[in-house]
């Protein structure tokens, strides 16, 4: 019996992809329902009311179950929730779940893990054949330190729920990754004047060109690396210009080595004054905020996009091969630990474009590697061998990721998709046979 550990969109990944191979498994879940932080009443999400895809939904989507037609091609935080709670229903997966169950602890166990759980504050200790940690990577605030002492509100945009919190305030935003984004763009409706803090630059994507979602565009074309940051850099400067032409740093890198923010509306609201741009926060004193280039302004709160933290408080981080010097966990595809045949770290990993899909091929070749175990082919004897030599391997397809907390466990879509699919085949291969109600489950 395996453990999945959450029911977001990687625990159901997790969750199907056993579930499609007769593997049997026991999932758990904090919440009450299915869908992670995209559920919004779920007290342990960082979502807000506003908030919708990032990547459009043909680009995001489960293959084996597309979203509707007449779902927007950004849908809400509330199309989503229906979607995956569609998706544990069409498949059967809520039944293998132990809901508004928290795990405490995560041990290893002989050849095993012992798993304690708590549920309505009873404990109880089971043991695993093996774990299968999903339980995301959004939840955890990275809560920056600003220099000095402010006499306002602070928050992180963790959070964040309603607009109405901005309501005639005079507001920072510090940072400007795509949630933050989107939050200084709620908070031009509501706020006495909306302030954005940026110590680095950003590229700036909109959602849609000539009609179409941007991410659905390009890509019939192979470039090389090199070529492509500069001819796709050069195409946004074109249609949008630089960040510079709306007061906003220019960034440092080349395009592609840091995630990107998508959002048709920040750009314009700087530029028609409703949002201003200010430098690195260089102290703090009272109500007065005091930046780099010698200017200052005074806030009543000031809210930190500062992203996330991995964070898996359940297990030590000696048991994932987590360096003290490492932001990220040293796993081979960001999944494989090199000597744990049977622990293994699902969705912690980003990278424009993967969508859901790729995740879930993440899924497919975890649940196929753990068929092959059970089997103790000599097609699991040699990922064996491969995970544990190339544990520190980066699938980064040879872009230069900056080195921030948030691009430690970033890859290349192209590379890493083309290693999923080259170990799927190897494993498929000496695929043990299945009962037939299991491949068509």
């Amino acid at each position: 019996m395996y453990a999945v550990i959450g029911a977001g969109p990687m625990g159901l990944a997790s969750a199907r992809n056993l579930q499609k191979l007769d593997i049997p498994f026991l999932g758990f879940e904090l919440h009450s329902d299915v869908g992670g932080l995209w559920d919004i009443d779920n007290p342990h999400s960082t979502m807000y009311e506003s908030a919708h895809l990032i990547s459009s939904k043909r680009m995001t989507e489960f293959a084996e179950f597309p979203m509707r037609d007449n779902v927007a091609p950004y849908p809400h935080h509330i199309e989503m929730r229906r979607y995956f709670r569609d998706y544990a229903e069409h498949f059967g997966l809520k039944r293998h779940y132990e809901f508004n169950t928290r795990v405490v602890e995560l041990t290893p166990d002989g050849d095993g893990w012992m798993l304690v759980s708590e549920r309505n504050g009873e404990k109880q200790s089971r043991r695993f054949d093996g774990v299968l940690i999903a339980n995301g990577t959004l939840h955890t605030p990275n809560r920056a330190s600003l220099p000095g002492e402010f006499s306002g509100e602070l928050m992180h945009s963790a959070e964040y729920r309603k607009a109405e919190v901005f309501r005639g305030k005079r507001v920072l935003i510090v940072g400007c990754g795509n949630s933050g984004a989107d939050i200084a763009v709620d908070a031009v409706h509501q706020a006495a004047s909306v302030d954005m803090s940026l110590r680095r630059g950003y590229y700036f994507l909109p959602k849609f060109v000539k009609g179409r979602p941007v991410d659905t565009l390009g890509g019939k074309l192979k470039m090389p690396r090199p070529l492509k940051q500069r001819f796709d850099a050069g195409l946004i400067r074109m249609i949008i210009g630089k960040p510079s032409d709306y007061g906003l740093p220019d960034p440092d890198y080349r395009m592609y080595e840091s995630h990107p923010v998508v959002n048709s509306l920040i750009l314009h609201h700087l530029g028609h004054g409703d949002i201003k741009p200010r430098r690195d926060v260089a102290r703090m004193d009272g109500r007065t905020v005091h930046f780099s280039d010698g200017e200052s302004a005074e806030y009543d709160l000031i809210l930190l996009a500062t992203g996330y933290l991995l964070d898996y408080p359940f297990i030590a981080r000696e048991h994932l091969n987590w360096p003290l010097d490492r932001d990220a966990p040293q796993l081979y595809m960001n999944v494989f630990h090199p000597e744990h045949n049977n622990l293994f770290m699902m969705g912690m990993i980003e990278a424009a474009g993967l969508g859901w899909e790729g995740r879930n091929q993440q899924a497919r070749l975890v649940a196929l590697y753990i068929q092959q175990q059970r089997a103790s082919t000599a097609a699991a004897t040699r990922f064996n061998q491969l995970k544990r030599e190339r544990a520190r391997v980066t699938l980064d397809g040879g872009y230069q990721y900056i080195k921030l907390a948030r691009m430690a466990y970033y890859v290349n879509k192209d590379a890493y998709l083309a290693s999923l699919h080259q170990h799927i085949a190897e494993l498929e291969r000496d695929l043990p046979a299945m009962p037939p109600q299991a491949a068509t489950a």
